[in-house]
């Protein structure tokens, strides 16, 4: 690789101390003893001055030295005074000589050498306006950053828990290590690999492993860079960045983010014709243009591919999309095994439990989660992470940071207790619900004053429409113990009340669950506000059929609301008994609710 120097004034500073250390050095060796006249006058009488050379303002010589040898002399030199000298070496019989004083040297460094200074210098300063102005000038260059094969040590074996998208990657490998093996049979790898899927999934962390495998360069920036107030500049962005890959091909672009470049046109408040869809036109341009057999891979991801142009996912563009979903249990497990051989953990820690524990959580959350974990163990002065800080890190991710110190009188206490309470019971009494772990009444986060942790036992993509019922009616228990022991309400079930109406209002919409409805569905796509300018807020549907959907919405919760009051007056010792514990212990385990129903 071609190296760059860089000119730095240090250098000149450096040169000039060198200049003047060897000019001293020289002036040693040849050192020239300066004598007064008078005593040049003397040494003339008595016969010691050999030789002298005069010019018009000294007299330079040598002299015998005073007990050396005969033949040894000294150099002198004097300040000329006696106009009328020579008259004087005539007398003495003394050979001498007239020079011409040279001022080669002199104007040298008098001249040249502060001239040469001041170009050094006014070389410095133009560099640094140079580098500045060369940000201007250099706008329309990509601001990718470039990864060469040596300096990605991610492989596939980093990426743990998307088994399926790594099958699809694996193909691109190959193509990167071996591309003639496709071209024989005529096939053509895809142009574009979009990445798909939610925040944290790891979408990035595929596509570097794609390159750390292929041991190819690796272009990686966001759609967001290549958008700018200058008009033009995206485009001569793209299209830098398209000639540097095919010089350095093969290689892999990676666009992070790319609904921020490639959001679909002719839908912006401002105009179908701004920057954006120019530099989105450019990069459909470039797609279409570059031969995949150059060895140049385009990848990008999203988590909004919905709000992304249809001209970027037609194939011959973004050929292949890949879903980079949320993972299952089984690979919750391998990414919680990946991280944790970062830390110290204990030998015996239950990894599937955890991962019981985790559900919905993605990879950057569990990486989150092992080091939450970490710093507890070390908080508390342990040598190894157990499971204590990993249950206590799940708590303090999902419900928040525990906030022993917030003062609460006994009658909110008191209040929270029966509440929790009530939704452990109503949960434990009804099938198909989620078993319930853990009932704390310590406040947590920004408002939780208390919570209740149900964890799944696995992994769920369909319920049924007497679970969704029954979830209803567990997250309105807390309300119906408050009615049932005080005979009255608070206002800490407005988050139960929101997520009850929720499932309601989905089950009645989008599921098809009202048998006064029927088998309907009323919520409008979810699509881009883009693509929605046209559509009214409240669906496709009449304002008689909007009010029906609202009387269903308020009968489910109803009768829901009246089945979790039914359910804790039956049981209202037991709901008393552990109110009374859970304000002795201020947590409880769902091995101490068991015994609590089964003591009944």
């Amino acid at each position: 690789m071609k190296k760059h120097y860089k000119f730095s004034l240090w250098y000149v500073l450096i040169g000039f101390w060198i200049v003047l250390i060897a000019q001293s050095y020289i002036a040693s060796m040849f050192a020239v003893q300066t004598i007064p006249y008078s005593q040049f006058l003397t040494l003339l009488k008595t016969g010691k001055v050999v030789e002298v050379a005069v010019t018009a303002n000294k007299i330079q010589g040598k002299m015998k030295v005073d007990g050396g040898a005969p033949d040894e002399t000294k150099v002198f030199r004097t300040v000329r005074v006696d106009p009328e000298l020579s008259s004087f070496l005539d007398q003495y019989k003394i050979a001498f000589k007239g020079e011409i004083e040279s001022t080669f040297l002199r104007d040298l460094l008098s001249w040249v050498f502060p001239l040469l200074l001041f170009v050094g210098i006014w070389y410095f300063f133009m560099k640094k306006m140079g580098a500045q102005q060369a940000g201007f000038m250099t706008l329309g260059k990509n601001k990718a950053k470039i990864y060469m094969e040596n300096e990605l040590n991610v492989t596939f074996k980093d990426v743990a828990g998307v088994d399926e998208a790594k099958q699809e990657l694996v193909e691109v490998v190959e193509f990167l290590k071996n591309p003639n093996k496709f071209g024989e049979l005529g096939g053509r790898i895809p142009k574009g690999i979009l990445l798909v899927g939610p925040p944290g999934t790891g979408k990035t962390l595929l596509a570097k492993a794609v390159a750390g495998e292929s041991g190819v360069p690796f272009f990686s920036l966001s759609g967001s860079e290549f958008v700018e107030m200058f008009v033009g500049l995206g485009a001569a962005r793209v299209r830098d960045l398209f000639v540097q890959a095919k010089e350095k091909a093969p290689c892999i672009i990676f666009i992070d983010e790319l609904d921020a470049l490639g959001k679909a046109r002719g839908f912006g408040a401002v105009g179908g014709h701004d920057e954006r869809e120019q530099t989105l036109n450019q990069l459909l341009v470039e797609m279409d243009g570059f031969d995949p057999k150059a060895g140049v891979i385009l990848m990008a991801a999203t988590n909004r591919p919905e709000i992304l142009d249809p001209a970027l996912l037609r194939p011959g563009r973004f050929d292949r999309h890949v879903l980079v979903d949320r993972p299952d249990k089984a690979g919750r497990e391998e990414i919680l095994r990946v991280h944790l051989k970062k830390i110290k953990a204990v030998g015996d820690l239950d990894v599937g439990k955890l991962a019981n524990m985790t559900p919905g959580m993605v990879g950057a959350d569990l990486a989150n989660l092992v080091n939450e974990a970490a710093l507890l163990a070390v908080r508390r002065g342990k040598t190894q992470v157990g499971m204590a800080e990993f249950e206590e890190a799940v708590e303090r991710i999902i419900a928040g940071l525990e906030k022993k110190n917030r003062l609460i009188n006994a009658e909110e206490r008191q209040i929270v207790a029966y509440h929790e309470m009530g939704h452990a019971l109503v949960a434990l009494s009804l099938p198909g619900t989620d078993p319930v772990q853990k009932i704390s009444i310590i406040p947590r986060g920004i408002a939780a004053l208390g919570y209740t942790m149900q964890v799944p036992t696995e992994d769920r993509f369909l319920m049924k429409r007497t679970e969704l019922l029954n979830k209803i009616a567990s997250l309105l228990g807390g309300r119906a113990a408050e009615e049932i022991i005080f005979g009255d309400i608070s206002t800490g079930a407005h988050n139960d009340l929101a997520r009850a109406t929720d499932i309601s209002r989905s089950m009645i919409k989008e599921y098809g669950m009202s048998d006064k409805l029927g088998q309907v569905y009323f919520a409008h796509e979810k699509r881009s506000p883009f693509l929605d300018a046209g559509l009214r807020e409240g669906g496709d549907y009449s304002d008689a059929t909007a009010e029906a959907i609202d009387e269903e919405i308020k009968a489910v919760i109803s009768k829901e609301y009246d089945r979790a009051v039914d359910i804790l007056r039956k049981k209202k010792s037991i709901l008393e008994k552990g109110a009374q514990l859970l304000l002795e212990r201020e947590k409880l385990e769902g091995a101490d609710l068991k015994a609590l129903m089964e003591g009944a």
